[in-house]
């Protein structure tokens, strides 16, 4: 096999237009022309909306190439494009290869009779996507009613990512292009058309077997598999290619070049002794397996003596194709089965039931080919460090590169993957059917080996909406039952088609299908919005016990820099026409204000009505998670929404776009430790709890003391405790009751100290009152720098209590090893701040660092007047 790509300098303009620009594919309009200066930044103030009306208009990409001399000589060459976005017409030398209409497909087009010797020319034109949505026509009795908030109108009718054209936190950029490779490739005699590869565990062994198709136009293959152990040790296996069972009439199936082959099987199977398991983020390593599949065709050379042993001498080799796999050897699945609540639904992994922790995860920018492999590299990390051990890849984006679910194999986080269809009702034709399932093969042929997959998710809030949301009544049953036909039998066959080894769920929420209750407490998992869109208070969490949480979530607005890269300073208000164009969500801003007047006092200016947004955030989800993790058992696992930005807005993200972590992020590293503690109050009595995710048991020394504002203590008690593996437990108690007699519950605050056997410190803080209502003084809050090698210590000190302490630096970024924190003592406080996390700027030295260190407290928003 001979591979030639055709990435690299293409020429975009246009259809009609006089405008050629040179551009790097992959790429897109988007890309090519924000690269040349020749649209303005849709980032900026208002200006996505300019930029979205350009994608009213057709686009060509083109360029020239010459085929390499030994792919010329081969008998079969393919053009493979990974993704064309979307409606795209593909030309080879002015002759029409084909027609897409599916950003998520693979599309494969025989090219051997247009190519020539010298110089080709490919031109791809994209048709717009606004003008296929405005005259889309379905049938007469499925007349589409319901139009998704925040979004264009018509979207349901492509098979491209939803997010595109808006969503209540993204931009409407309807982009076109080449979003991944395009690539020739030639061969002669056989090539590789699939490779399957199951596991199967018993008790101190795994059996890998390697599955493999051959598409064989003439002559003998056999295949060749390399197995390397994470320790590097190497095994071989091979097989010859032969019919399977079933086709023993030789059966012939035709390729899309048109040739005739012969399609044959070869079988291959490793017993893995001992085998080094693959665990989940906090709770093992992530050891990685390496399988080669070399197809090689075999060849007699006619010159020979004619004995059998002279003919195997003689035999000549040709490698055909090598395809490289990387896999994590475990189990994994989602039991569901039943208990004294209901039905469980949590992940097992090598037979732990395991209580997932992490985060939605939507595209990284609305201009794709700027989700680099050093941003995903970024936000896994961000992943990694914040102690998650899930994703959950939603569907209303697109399916990530192979890189993203490399990282996720190679960090231990399980990926939730929904099909790509979210919040939408689907017209399903026989068109629509036969694109929909060659866009899932197409996509569980690329990810089934991944160590990380650990579902396979119909659409997000599909069947929820049937049943729940007043926007959908008043459509047709037919739609209805399309939604049926397309979730609970195109699809779910399409997937065990391909693989019918990974748990498929029809949609998030459901509590099994066929429109039974989607949200139902005691089985399958739960969107729960009540707190944010129904403006319940915080502590509504802790009124339900959910099996599996797959969305919840509670605004903010990002951060002073990330607000300045797109406002003038006449912008910084959050009702003005800027602001408001950042934040697609209806009223969101007027709720942000209700929860804060709920909680804190009124901001002194804009940038601290900014910082009180993101404690807001922080401190409502830690509520959810907390409630969860202390039930576990009953529940299993809290994804809340969500972890990323695609541009700079006000959102549910805990990372901005700018990759900056907002509080939020931070308190999940903390209430996501898999071992960590919790603070529950009932009346004047605080109780202290311990959430254990770990392999062994837990030990800690509790100590809980209720504190006035100027730190001085009314009453310790200390105990210590311990939480059994895989548990929570309710550790330690403190009656305030009869302190609290003589003083006002606005002058003092419970602080609770966890001491874990590491020698980790965790903090926490509990007020008998709302924080708007504390007697909170001015702290007086110092720093000490120390440089070492490669870290700077920041030692924080108060005089006072000093609640949501926030470290941030004026000109560079920087993650904390801790942030929005509390002081509760005179006892010094130590932020570590690795050099190589400060980015987007640099500091040279401690004193650098001095000068650029800004420090503020929940006390430092407000002033009396």
């Amino acid at each position: 096999m001979n591979k030639q790509t055709l990435n690299g300098i293409w020429q975009m303009q246009e259809v009609n237009g006089s405008k050629v620009y040179e551009t790097q594919v992959p790429g897109t309009v988007l890309s090519c022309l924000l690269e040349h200066d020749a649209i303005v930044d849709p980032y900026y103030r208002d200006n996505e909306y300019a930029v979205r009306d350009i994608f009213w208009k057709d686009y060509s990409f083109k360029r020239t190439f010459t085929p390499q001399a030994d792919l010329l000589q081969e008998e079969n060459v393919d053009l493979i494009c990974h993704s064309l976005d979307t409606f795209a017409e593909v030309y080879l030398n002015g002759s029409l290869l084909g027609k897409t209409d599916n950003m998520h497909r693979i599309w494969k087009f025989a090219v051997k009779e247009n190519l020539r010797e010298g110089e080709n020319e490919i031109e791809v034109i994209f048709r717009s996507a606004l003008e296929y949505a405005k005259n889309y026509k379905t049938a007469e009795h499925k007349v589409i009613h319901y139009e998704s908030p925040c979004t264009t109108k018509g979207n349901e009718f492509i098979r491209k990512a939803h997010s595109m054209f808006g969503w209540d936190w993204g931009a409407q950029l309807i982009d076109a292009g080449i979003q991944r490779e395009m690539e020739l490739v030639a061969y002669t005699g056989a090539v590789l058309e699939d490779v399957d590869i199951v596991q199967t565990h018993k008790e101190g062994s795994v059996t890998v077997d390697i599955h493999v198709d051959v598409a064989a136009i003439k002559g003998t293959q056999k295949v060749c598999v390399t197995l390397t152990h994470p320790d590097g040790r190497i095994e071989k296996q091979e097989a010859q290619a032969v019919w399977p069972a079933e086709a023993a009439k030789q059966e012939m199936t035709r390729l899309t070049d048109g040739h005739l082959v012969e399609k044959k099987t070869a079988d291959i199977q490793f017993s893995v002794e001992n085998p080094q398991l693959w665990w989940p983020n906090g709770l093992g390593e992530h050891p990685l397996y390496d399988l080669e599949v070399t197809l090689v065709s075999c060849v007699a050379d006619n010159d020979t003596d004619g004995t059998q042993q002279t003919a195997e001498a003689a035999m000549h080799q040709t490698e055909e194709e090598t395809r490289q796999y990387r896999i994590g050897l475990r189990t994994l699945y989602v039991s569901q089965e039943k208990d004294q609540w209901g039905s469980e639904f949590a992940f097992c992994v090598n037979g732990i039931k395991i209580f997932t922790m992490g985060a939605n995860y939507i595209p990284e920018d609305c201009v794709y080919p700027r989700v680099t492999k050093q941003k995903l590299e970024t936000l896994i990390d961000a992943a990694v460090r914040a102690n998650y051990n899930c994703l959950r890849v939603w569907g209303g984006g697109y399916y990530p590169s192979d890189y993203f679910y490399e990282l996720c194999d190679k960090n231990g986080l399980i990926v939730w993957q929904d099909l790509m269809f979210a919040c939408n009702i689907y017209e399903v034709t026989e068109a629509f059917e036969e694109n929909i399932a060659a866009e899932a093969r197409d996509n569980v042929r690329r990810l089934r080996h991944h160590a990380c997959l650990g579902m396979w998710c119909g659409n997000n809030e599909l069947e929820t909406a049937w049943v729940n949301w007043t926007d959908f009544d008043g459509n047709s049953e037919y739609l209805r039952a399309d939604y049926i036909r397309q979730f609970e039998y195109i699809l779910p066959k399409a997937v065990r088609e391909a693989d019918d080894r990974t748990f498929y769920w029809p949609s998030s929420p459901s509590s099994g299908g066929c429109f039974d209750d989607p949200n139902a407490e005691e089985r399958g998992d739960v969107h729960y919005w009540e707190v944010w869109h129904g403006q319940k208070p915080f502590t509504d969490y802790r009124n339900y016990y959910f099996r599996f949480c797959s969305e919840f979530g509670f605004q903010s607005f990002p951060g002073k820099k990330t607000v300045w890269s797109f406002t003038e300073e006449e912008d910084r208000n959050i009702f003005s026409t800027v602001m408001e164009s950042h934040q697609k969500n209806s009223s969101a801003n007027g709720k942000i204000l209700y929860y804060l007047s709920e909680n804190f006092r009124n901001p002194k200016n804009f940038e601290n009505l900014l910082y009180v947004s993101q404690i807001l955030q922080a401190v409502a989800i830690k509520y959810g998670v907390e409630h969860w993790r202390r039930n576990r058992g009953r529940c299993m696992g809290a994804l809340y929404w969500q972890m990323n930005d695609e541009w700079p807005v006000a959102s549910w993200s805990s990372i901005d776009y700018y990759g900056r972590w907002k509080a939020l992020h931070y308190y999940a590293k903390n209430f996501f430790e898999p071992v960590t503690g919790s603070v529950v109050r009932n009346g004047y009595t605080v109780e202290a709890w311990l959430e254990n995710e770990s392999m062994t048991e837990a030990l800690c020394e509790v100590e809980i003391t209720l504190k006035k504002m100027d730190l001085t203590i009314l009453k310790t008690v200390t105990c210590k405790g311990s939480c059994a593996a895989l548990s929570a437990a309710n550790v330690a108690a403190a009656d305030f009751t009869a302190e609290l007699k003589g003083v006002r519950a606005e002058e003092v605050f419970a602080a609770i100290t966890f001491r874990f056997a590491d020698g980790r410190e965790q903090r926490e803080v509990e007020t008998f009152v709302p924080y708007k209502h504390l007697c909170m003084q001015q702290p007086t809050i110092q720093t000490t720098i120390k440089e070492e090698s490669d870290a700077y210590c920041i030692t924080v000190t108060t005089n006072v209590m000093a609640a949501f302490v926030e470290l941030e630096l004026e000109e560079a970024d920087a993650i904390f090893s801790d942030n929005y924190f509390m002081l509760t003592g005179t006892q010094p406080v130590t932020v570590t701040l690795q050099k190589k996390d400060i980015f987007r700027g640099s500091i040279h030295n401690a004193e650098e660092l001095r000068k650029q260190l800004r420090i503020k407290s929940l006390r430092d928003s407000y002033e009396f007047v």
